[in-house]
């Protein structure tokens, strides 16, 4: 082993297959949408440099700008940090105790995560649908007559919440699993001493367990975080972006601007915004919640 790592050469030609795809696939694209960013092109003529005019029309155009896409992102993103994640852990909580048919919910609540995104699109259309849409008709049989009357991705007031219903239902799964392997890895003779010594289980899961869960407590908030500022399949299929850009996110109005706006250098001004963003909020959770034994000293 120990040749094996003093051989600079074997480590370069291991490490070389996979440095090629990460450049070409990851780095090279973000290169040319960096260089994209600054210039003025429709995909078929010759591109024109504007230097930082993209930029500028991100922050200043009032139709669909940037700043209220990225609003609406992080208003899902606070949704999923606020809701999604709690709902995760409480789940992950009761799970873990050793419940009776403890495999078969794991897996009932981890099916969303593992089907398409366009499929579960489509589901939620049915289910929002203001004629034969049974959130709707449920609505109705309760006695919420006016409620039930709601175009629920039609109107600008409650078209960013209810993308939202199906993310949390698709992804709380996921968070879960997550969290639930975290919770096993705890010791069992921690949490045992601690019923000895007369705790009980609210006090266990606040004072041992959830603070033994910080490690990944964080990396669920960061894919929580820059997973809202990236969504895009799952609001294309239900509103693309509208009503009146009131669920529009960056991903939707850098589609938008490229694929049908023919506005490359926009649409790539707005893709090296999100990646920014993505970083940015990244290391802004890392440094955030400290977790104390397991952060770098």
């Amino acid at each position: 082993m120990n040749t094996v790592r003093k051989n600079k050469l074997a480590i370069i030609l291991f490490m070389l297959p996979a440095s090629i795809l990460f450049v070409g696939i990851i780095i090279f694209p973000i290169i040319m949408s960096a260089i994209y960013s600054f210039q003025d092109w429709n995909g078929i003529t010759e591109p024109e440099f504007v230097g930082f005019r993209n930029y500028i029309e991100l922050f200043t155009s009032k139709a669909a700008g940037f700043p209220k896409t990225t609003m609406n992102a992080l208003l899902l993103a606070v949704l999923s940090v606020f809701i999604q994640l709690p709902l995760s852990l409480a789940l992950a909580l009761m799970i873990s105790r050793g419940i009776k048919g403890e495999r078969f919910f794991m897996t009932v609540f981890f099916v969303p995560v593992l089907m398409s995104t366009v499929v579960i699109g489509q589901l939620w259309l049915k289910l929002y649908n203001p004629s034969y849409g049974l959130i709707n008709i449920a609505l109705d049989r309760i006695g919420l007559h006016e409620l039930a009357q709601t175009v629920w991705l039609g109107d600008r007031k409650t078209a960013l919440f209810a993308v939202f219903l199906p993310n949390l239902w698709q992804y709380v799964g996921y968070h879960m699993l997550l969290m639930y392997a975290g919770v096993k890895s705890v010791s069992p003779d921690v949490i045992e001493a601690a019923r000895i010594d007369g705790a009980t289980d609210w006090q266990i899961n606040t004072k041992i367990i959830i603070p033994l869960l910080k490690p990944v407590i964080k990396i669920c908030v960061i894919f929580a975080v820059t997973g809202s500022l990236k969504t895009f399949d799952l609001i294309y299929v239900l509103t693309r972006g509208g009503p009146d850009h009131a669920s529009e996110v960056p991903s939707t109005l850098m589609v938008n601007m490229i694929f049908d706006e023919s506005r490359y250098g926009y649409g790539s001004a707005v893709a090296v915004m999100i990646i920014f963003l993505c970083f940015f909020f990244a290391i802004l959770i890392k440094k955030g919640i400290k977790t104390e034994d397991y952060d770098e000293k």
